[in-house]
Protein backbone atom coordinates (compact mmCIF):
# COMPACT_ATOMS: atom_id res chain seq x y z
CA UNK A 1 0.00 0.00 0.00
CA UNK A 2 1.33 3.44 -1.32
CA UNK A 3 0.00 5.35 1.70
CA UNK A 4 -0.36 4.39 5.52
CA UNK A 5 -3.02 1.92 7.13
CA UNK A 6 -5.73 4.13 8.71
CA UNK A 7 -8.08 3.78 11.57
CA UNK A 8 -10.57 5.89 12.17
CA UNK A 9 -10.74 5.77 16.16
CA UNK A 10 -13.50 8.06 17.85
CA UNK A 11 -15.97 8.47 20.99
CA UNK A 12 -19.52 8.90 20.03
CA UNK A 13 -22.66 8.67 21.35
CA UNK A 14 -25.78 5.81 20.60
CA UNK A 15 -26.84 8.06 18.70
CA UNK A 16 -23.54 8.28 16.57
CA UNK A 17 -22.57 12.18 18.03
CA UNK A 18 -19.27 13.27 18.33
CA UNK A 19 -20.01 16.87 19.90
CA UNK A 20 -22.47 17.34 22.94
CA UNK A 21 -23.69 20.40 20.84
CA UNK A 22 -23.49 22.14 17.60
CA UNK A 23 -21.15 25.38 19.07
CA UNK A 24 -17.52 25.27 20.09
CA UNK A 25 -18.56 25.55 23.74
CA UNK A 26 -19.72 22.20 23.62
CA UNK A 27 -17.82 19.42 23.39
CA UNK A 28 -17.10 15.78 24.78
CA UNK A 29 -13.91 16.08 26.92
CA UNK A 30 -15.31 18.95 29.08
CA UNK A 31 -18.77 17.85 29.08
CA UNK A 32 -18.93 14.10 29.45
CA UNK A 33 -17.13 14.39 33.21
CA UNK A 34 -20.24 16.16 34.08
CA UNK A 35 -22.80 14.23 33.41
CA UNK A 36 -23.67 11.31 36.06
CA UNK A 37 -24.26 8.03 34.12
CA UNK A 38 -21.62 8.80 31.63
CA UNK A 39 -18.85 10.00 33.69
CA UNK A 40 -18.05 7.14 35.45
CA UNK A 41 -17.19 4.97 32.31
CA UNK A 42 -15.45 7.66 30.43
CA UNK A 43 -11.60 6.85 31.47
CA UNK A 44 -12.04 3.53 29.40
CA UNK A 45 -11.59 5.39 25.95
CA UNK A 46 -8.75 7.80 27.01
CA UNK A 47 -6.84 4.25 28.38
CA UNK A 48 -7.71 2.59 25.11
CA UNK A 49 -6.66 5.68 23.23
CA UNK A 50 -3.35 5.68 24.73
CA UNK A 51 -2.85 2.05 22.81
CA UNK A 52 -3.66 3.73 19.44
CA UNK A 53 -0.96 4.40 16.84
CA UNK A 54 1.87 6.75 17.04
CA UNK A 55 0.70 8.48 14.34
CA UNK A 56 -2.15 10.64 15.29
CA UNK A 57 -4.25 12.69 12.24
CA UNK A 58 -6.24 15.60 13.17
CA UNK A 59 -7.58 19.26 12.08
CA UNK A 60 -6.34 22.76 13.14
CA UNK A 61 -10.09 23.35 13.36
CA UNK A 62 -10.38 20.55 16.14
CA UNK A 63 -6.92 21.59 17.93
CA UNK A 64 -7.95 25.21 17.79
CA UNK A 65 -10.92 24.53 19.96
CA UNK A 66 -9.21 22.53 22.16
CA UNK A 67 -6.86 25.28 22.92
CA UNK A 68 -3.82 24.95 21.53
CA UNK A 69 -3.07 27.91 20.07
CA UNK A 70 -3.22 29.66 23.48
CA UNK A 71 -1.62 26.69 25.92
CA UNK A 72 1.62 26.38 27.35
CA UNK A 73 4.41 24.13 25.92
CA UNK A 74 3.80 20.46 26.90
CA UNK A 75 6.39 18.31 27.82
CA UNK A 76 7.31 15.81 24.40
CA UNK A 77 5.80 12.71 23.60
CA UNK A 78 6.49 9.73 21.73
CA UNK A 79 3.57 10.39 19.45
CA UNK A 80 3.50 12.60 15.86
CA UNK A 81 1.48 13.89 15.14
CA UNK A 82 -0.11 15.29 11.17
CA UNK A 83 -2.65 18.27 11.48
CA UNK A 84 -4.69 18.92 8.16
CA UNK A 85 -5.19 22.58 8.61
CA UNK A 86 -5.63 26.31 6.23
CA UNK A 87 -6.12 28.90 8.94
CA UNK A 88 -6.46 27.47 12.24
CA UNK A 89 -3.68 27.12 14.06
CA UNK A 90 -1.20 29.99 14.99
CA UNK A 91 2.67 30.25 15.27
CA UNK A 92 1.88 29.12 18.11
CA UNK A 93 -0.09 26.73 17.51
CA UNK A 94 2.32 24.83 15.45
CA UNK A 95 4.95 25.52 17.90
CA UNK A 96 2.76 23.80 20.57
CA UNK A 97 2.88 20.45 18.53
CA UNK A 98 6.54 20.91 17.72
CA UNK A 99 6.97 20.73 21.47
CA UNK A 100 4.85 17.69 21.76
CA UNK A 101 5.34 15.81 19.11
CA UNK A 102 8.08 13.37 17.67
CA UNK A 103 7.39 14.46 14.58
CA UNK A 104 4.73 17.54 13.49
CA UNK A 105 3.25 17.26 10.13
CA UNK A 106 1.05 20.21 8.57
CA UNK A 107 -0.56 19.51 5.46
CA UNK A 108 -2.20 22.77 3.84
CA UNK A 109 -3.00 24.05 0.93
CA UNK A 110 -2.44 27.79 2.37
CA UNK A 111 0.94 29.13 0.74
CA UNK A 112 0.61 31.82 3.73
CA UNK A 113 0.12 29.55 6.70
CA UNK A 114 2.20 30.35 10.01
CA UNK A 115 4.37 26.76 9.86
CA UNK A 116 6.24 28.39 7.30
CA UNK A 117 7.34 30.74 9.68
CA UNK A 118 8.07 28.06 12.31
CA UNK A 119 11.78 27.02 12.63
CA UNK A 120 11.80 23.39 14.40
CA UNK A 121 14.03 20.52 13.44
CA UNK A 122 10.81 18.21 13.83
CA UNK A 123 8.37 19.85 11.46
CA UNK A 124 7.59 18.50 8.06
CA UNK A 125 4.82 20.48 5.77
CA UNK A 126 3.32 19.10 3.22
CA UNK A 127 1.78 21.74 1.15
CA UNK A 128 -0.82 21.17 -1.98
CA UNK A 129 -1.88 23.95 -3.72
CA UNK A 130 -4.96 21.44 -5.11
CA UNK A 131 -5.76 19.76 -1.84
CA UNK A 132 -5.92 16.09 -2.24
CA UNK A 133 -6.36 14.16 0.87
CA UNK A 134 -4.83 10.49 -1.06
CA UNK A 135 -1.80 12.20 -2.11
CA UNK A 136 -1.07 14.09 0.98
CA UNK A 137 -1.14 10.91 2.49
CA UNK A 138 1.35 8.99 -0.04
CA UNK A 139 3.30 11.74 0.69
CA UNK A 140 3.18 11.59 4.60
CA UNK A 141 4.06 7.58 4.15
CA UNK A 142 6.75 8.25 1.50
CA UNK A 143 8.14 11.71 3.22
CA UNK A 144 7.85 10.89 7.22
CA UNK A 145 7.93 7.38 7.09
CA UNK A 146 4.32 6.70 8.45
CA UNK A 147 3.00 3.21 8.21
CA UNK A 148 0.13 3.60 10.49
CA UNK A 149 -2.01 5.97 10.99
CA UNK A 150 -5.35 7.11 13.47
CA UNK A 151 -7.69 9.05 12.22
CA UNK A 152 -9.33 11.95 15.13
CA UNK A 153 -10.99 14.36 13.03
CA UNK A 154 -13.97 15.98 13.29
CA UNK A 155 -17.08 14.76 11.11
CA UNK A 156 -16.39 16.62 7.85
CA UNK A 157 -12.85 15.28 7.11
CA UNK A 158 -14.18 11.88 8.46
CA UNK A 159 -16.49 11.56 5.87
CA UNK A 160 -13.35 12.73 3.02
CA UNK A 161 -11.58 9.89 4.26
CA UNK A 162 -14.53 7.44 3.66
CA UNK A 163 -15.70 9.15 0.17
CA UNK A 164 -11.85 8.91 -1.15
CA UNK A 165 -12.22 5.15 0.32
CA UNK A 166 -9.09 6.17 2.81
CA UNK A 167 -10.08 3.77 5.78
CA UNK A 168 -8.82 0.77 6.52
CA UNK A 169 -10.03 0.21 10.27
CA UNK A 170 -13.19 2.01 12.55
CA UNK A 171 -12.98 1.61 16.01
CA UNK A 172 -15.42 3.13 17.67
CA UNK A 173 -16.15 3.45 21.63
CA UNK A 174 -19.82 3.96 22.54
CA UNK A 175 -20.94 6.43 25.17
CA UNK A 176 -24.15 5.36 26.62
CA UNK A 177 -26.30 8.64 25.89
CA UNK A 178 -28.73 10.17 23.68
CA UNK A 179 -27.88 13.81 22.28
CA UNK A 180 -29.65 14.57 19.22
CA UNK A 181 -29.95 17.15 16.96
CA UNK A 182 -29.20 17.46 13.20
CA UNK A 183 -27.03 20.71 13.78
CA UNK A 184 -24.80 18.56 16.21
CA UNK A 185 -21.65 16.89 14.83
CA UNK A 186 -21.93 12.85 14.00
CA UNK A 187 -19.20 10.70 13.00
CA UNK A 188 -19.08 10.80 9.11
CA UNK A 189 -20.68 14.32 8.23
CA UNK A 190 -20.10 16.55 5.08
CA UNK A 191 -22.19 15.82 1.98
CA UNK A 192 -25.31 12.88 1.61
CA UNK A 193 -25.94 10.66 -0.92
CA UNK A 194 -28.67 12.31 -3.38
CA UNK A 195 -28.86 9.37 -5.96
CA UNK A 196 -28.54 5.43 -5.94
CA UNK A 197 -25.62 5.62 -8.29
CA UNK A 198 -23.51 7.16 -5.73
CA UNK A 199 -24.06 3.69 -3.33
CA UNK A 200 -20.65 2.90 -4.57
CA UNK A 201 -19.29 5.16 -2.21
CA UNK A 202 -20.75 3.44 1.18
CA UNK A 203 -18.03 1.87 3.32
CA UNK A 204 -19.48 -1.89 4.26
CA UNK A 205 -17.75 -2.85 7.24
CA UNK A 206 -16.64 -6.43 9.01
CA UNK A 207 -17.31 -6.65 12.68
CA UNK A 208 -14.00 -7.64 14.16
CA UNK A 209 -14.80 -7.56 17.70
CA UNK A 210 -17.18 -6.12 20.07
CA UNK A 211 -16.47 -5.65 23.55
CA UNK A 212 -19.06 -4.68 26.29
CA UNK A 213 -17.16 -2.17 28.93
CA UNK A 214 -17.86 -0.96 32.31
CA UNK A 215 -20.46 1.35 33.00
CA UNK A 216 -22.13 0.35 29.84
CA UNK A 217 -19.52 1.72 27.55
CA UNK A 218 -18.95 -0.44 24.36
CA UNK A 219 -16.12 -0.98 22.24
CA UNK A 220 -16.92 -1.73 18.55
CA UNK A 221 -14.01 -2.34 15.66
CA UNK A 222 -14.45 -2.90 12.21
CA UNK A 223 -12.52 -3.60 9.19
CA UNK A 224 -13.44 -1.30 6.02
CA UNK A 225 -14.38 -3.34 3.42
CA UNK A 226 -12.50 -2.59 0.20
Amino acid sequence: MNRPITTLFMLMSVDGKISTGSTDELDMDRDFPKIPGVREGLHQYYEIEQTTDLWSFNTGRVQNKMGVNEKEMPPKTPVSFVLLDNHHLTGHGVRYFCALSKQAVVITSNPAHPAFRVDADNLHIIYRERPSLGAALEQLKKECGCERLTVQSGGTVNGLFLREKLLDYVDIVVAPVLIGGRDTPTLIDGRSLVSTTELSELGPLKLLDCSVLRDSYLRLRYEVIK
